[in-house]
């Protein structure tokens, strides 16, 4: 439970009891984002997103479901990279194309709200604005969406793909 909240150094921190001891700890916003067994709640009243682990989803069954709601929106050139034992930020980055800024957008929001509903996870979102390039970070996932140029210009496959290894496209 948060009893107070105060500025301290230019810390935004929140003072929590800790359970069963009555004794309190100063939390930041960041031990809300990042916890497990912080409750939505308490979360959303910081203003920040839980972490919490999605009705037992695995990273494995959000991968599928994420390939197949791009197959079903037509994204283009489909490459999955699985970043275990890569990197601590996700489990996979999938990369993908539309065809337009308007599809690309089109196609970002539609698996947003997939996975809202079929999984619980609140994806967060960037540049559906402009439709060039855009992010959905579920946790376990990383999702691209570009425009084809501007896939060819940043080229992440190369940067995330050992080397040598040609993109394998997930269609194949």
């Amino acid at each position: 439970m948060v009893k107070a909240f105060i500025e301290k150094s230019r810390q935004s921190c929140y003072f929590q009891i800790i359970p069963g001891t009555g004794a309190e700890r100063c939390a930041t916003k960041e031990d809300y984002v990042l916890s497990f067994t912080t409750d939505a709640a308490g979360a959303a009243e910081h203003g920040v997103l839980a972490m919490t682990p999605p009705n037992g989803a695995t990273s494995e069954s959000q991968l599928d479901r994420i390939l197949t709601s791009l197959d079903d929106d037509k994204a283009e050139n489909v490459v999955q990279i699985d970043l275990r034992g890569k990197s601590a930020m996700a489990d996979y980055m999938v990369i993908c194309s539309g065809r337009s800024s308007r599809q690309v957008a089109a196609i970002s929001e539609k698996l947003a709200d997939k996975l809202k509903q079929e999984f619980g996870i609140l994806s967060k979102i960037e540049g559906k604005e402009s439709g060039d390039w855009v992010l959905i970070d579920t946790g376990d996932v990383i999702v691209h969406v570009f425009r084809p140029e501007v896939r060819e210009f940043y080229q992440l496959e190369k940067m995330w793909l050992p080397a040598g290894q040609a993109a394998a496209s997930a269609d194949s």
